[in-house]
This record gives C-alpha cells, structure tokens and sequence, in this order.
C-alpha cells in the first residue's frame, strides 16, 4: 500500500513546470559563482521564495537565503541547496555553458538549487497536505567548507527557528534515475594541509651552493603516497591527494621554497589523526635528509565532517522515495570518499538528518562508457569536479519529487 506521503508527492508533482526550471537550471549554469560570491545566485532563489509565499531573508551567512514558510503545528523541516560553483575551466560544449571563464558549475549545485527552487514552490502551493514549518536554505561555499558555519554564526536557528529534522541531496555520477541512500555514515571527512619546503636559493648553475626544494618536494610527494599503503590498516577507508605543488619562478632559478596542497579522506577520527602525525612526520625527516634550513611548515587548512544519517530518518526518507520512483531505484551504496559541510547544520549530531544521491548521467554517456558492471561505467563517465560534468536535464522533475516526498514523509499529514 502507498503511503499517504507519496500519494501527495505524486499528486502535488504530477505538474511541475519543467520548462521553466529548465530555463533557470540553464540560467545558473551559465553564470557560475565561487565560493561566498553567489550574490546573483542568491538573488535569484530568493526572488522565487518570496513569490512562492516564503518569508525570506539574504545575507545570511554572507550570501545565504533563507525561506521560511509556517503552516500550522508540527515539525520544522530544513531543506538544503549549496549554491557556489568551482574554479574550473568548462569544457562540455553545452550550449549553456558557463560564461565566467575560469569558473564552472561542476559539481551540481546549480542543479541543487533548481530542485530546491521546485520542491520550495510546490510544497507552498500544496499546503493544504501537510502541517509543520518549512526551512529552506540555500548555503554559499560548500567547496571551501565555509558556508554552513557562517550562516549558523550569523544566527541562522535564532532567527529563524531550529529545526527538528534536515533534508539534503546531492547529484552525483551513474545512470539518472537512482537515488542511493545510506542508513549511517554516506560521506567522508576531509582535511586539507598545506605544507611549505625551506631551502636556499640560487643559481640553477650552481646546485652545489643551493638546498634545492623543488628535490625535496618531489621526494616528499613520493613518500606521502605510502602513509595510506604502509600506516592505515587495510580494512580502514583513507585517500590522500596531492593536489597543489609550487615552486620558482624561472627555467635557471632555484628558489627558496616549495609549496604542496594535500586533501586527505578519512571515514574516523583515529585515522585522520594518524594520517596527519605520518604527514609531519615525513616532512621532518625528508626535509632533515636534505639539509634544509629549517623544518618544514605543516599548517591545516579547510575541514569537513563525516556525513552520518540518521539511521531512523533515512530509512523514512528512503522508504517514500522507493514508493515513489519504484523497485531498485533506492539501494545502498555504502559509505563514499566525498565530503560535505552539510553536517554542520546538524550540530553535533544533535538534529537528525537524511542526505542522499540523485545520479545524473545522461543515458547516452552511460550506454557509452566503457565497462559491463555500474563500477566500471561509474568510473569511466565524468565526474563531479570534472570540466565534462553534465547533468542531464531529464532530472530536474525525479530531484523536485525526492525533496519534496521527503519533506511529507516527516512533516504532519494536515
């Protein structure tokens, strides 16, 4: 038997404007926005909020919108968008691609936005199947980790109310028309560290009279790889990237120091410790070998939580979005490598939430892609953070519906 959440799910979708979030879908894409500079952005959600009836405030947080639509007694509801694109050069060829150079929606937030846009409106205009409060948020710099505790410090729950449950999704690689679900930890944390090389300078003639950091640099890089492989145990889940290294300025100059940017992953806190002593640990010792003048500066930069779902939470969200779109398109994919600030409006863990995946890969790209099994193809199409990235258009109406049934599975029945 259909619940009475996707029976209105179903009813109150069965409509959407689908051309007209197309239009503002391409509309964001085409003017990405970094990381708290997504005043446009912001501008444009809050003008649909505010049409569709929502008190709403912008600034929040720097640029946050906030939307709050109270409608009788019962739970307060948050929905989440992040809304802040990456400094990524585009190169899908879509007719609507991003105008900014350098600056790219590659991660999917210009998608995230529009589904909250379509949840937000509908959930207002079928008010009359649901009572409770209605939190919609759309939180600038995701990417650098930023955003969520600015709008929290900016008093995000004193002014507009503390939610008791939240809601959040996130597009994501594989054949549109799933929404993967875990029923506990789904995302990562990641740390960054940055890590500065002191050597001495000189004349690319005279290595002799120089401590060349560019070397060391190079061997610490090397090292580094062997933290995951040689000091995590093998059943534990951890990546380290090195995803910056600099140094010099010209072909015959030996500078003085060498910069590298690393992100690690991990799934627990034991391990991230452990990770970061081997990471002081080895720029020590590689810059000790090779005579630097000083040691190394390890310095810890943008961190994320573990996204951990509400056992209880999810497995509402997950039972209503299945009745809605049907027979094994909700599974578990276990825990994944990416990271969220998401959390952090959770506060501790001290308000349940559920944050799943929509895929979004058009079915061209995935019949496409190389491989007979979902691992290989999923590995093999563009991903998040990818100058291909690409959602497909075709789920605009599947990321409305899922916020929305989400929302009737936890809001009052009116």
């Amino acid at each position: 038997m259909t619940s009475a959440a996707a029976r209105a799910a179903l009813d109150l979708t069965a409509d959407l404007p689908v051309p007209d979030l197309e239009d503002l879908y391409r509309d964001l894409h085409r003017h990405p926005e970094l990381s708290l500079t997504e005043h446009r952005t912001a501008g444009k959600l809050a003008e649909r909020l505010a049409e569709a009836g929502y008190e709403t405030a912008q600034g929040v947080g720097g640029t946050g919108v906030v939307g709050r639509l109270a409608n009788g007694d019962g739970p307060t509801v948050l929905l989440r968008a992040d809304m802040d694109a990456l400094p990524v050069q585009e190169e899908t060829g879509l007719p609507y691609a991003s105008r900014t150079d350098g600056v790219m929606h590659a991660c999917g937030h210009d998608l995230h936005v529009t589904w909250l846009t379509g949840a937000a409106a509908t959930l207002a205009a079928g008010r009359d199947a649901w009572a409770g409060t209605l939190l919609v948020v759309g939180q600038p710099a995701e990417e650098s980790g930023q955003g969520a505790s600015r709008m929290l410090a900016d008093g995000l729950y004193e002014r507009f109310g503390r939610p008791d449950v939240l809601l959040g999704q996130h597009a994501t690689p594989g054949p549109a028309g799933l929404y993967p679900h875990s029923p506990g930890l789904i995302m990562s944390a990641a740390t960054d560290v940055d890590i500065v090389v002191h050597g001495r300078g000189g004349h690319g003639s005279r290595p002799e009279s120089t401590v060349d950091p560019v070397v060391t640099a190079a061997y610490l890089v090397t090292r580094l790889q062997t933290v995951v492989s040689r000091e995590i145990a093998a059943g534990e889940s951890a990546v380290l990237t090195v995803g910056r290294i600099e140094a010099g300025t010209r072909h015959n100059i030996i500078p003085s120091e060498a910069r590298i940017s690393l992100n690690l992953r991990t799934q627990s806190e034991a391990v991230r410790q452990r990770m970061l002593e081997a990471i002081r640990r080895i720029a020590r010792g590689e810059c000790l070998a090779a005579g630097c003048p000083r040691e190394p500066d390890v310095t810890l930069g943008n961190s994320f939580p573990v996204t951990v779902n509400d056992a209880d939470t999810d497995a509402r969200v997950a039972a209503v979005h299945g009745e809605v779109f049907g027979a094994g398109t909700v599974f578990d994919p276990g825990p994944a490598m990416g990271s969220e600030d998401f959390p952090q409006l959770a506060l501790d863990n001290a308000i349940p939430y559920s944050y799943w995946f929509v895929t979004t890969t058009p079915a061209d790209v995935w019949d496409r892609a190389p491989g007979d099994s979902l691992p290989e193809k999923f590995a093999a199409v563009p991903s998040n953070h990818s100058p291909h990235f690409a959602p497909d258009l075709s789920v605009i109406a599947p990321g409305v519906r899922t916020l929305v049934s989400g929302a009737l599975a936890l809001l009052s029945e009116a």
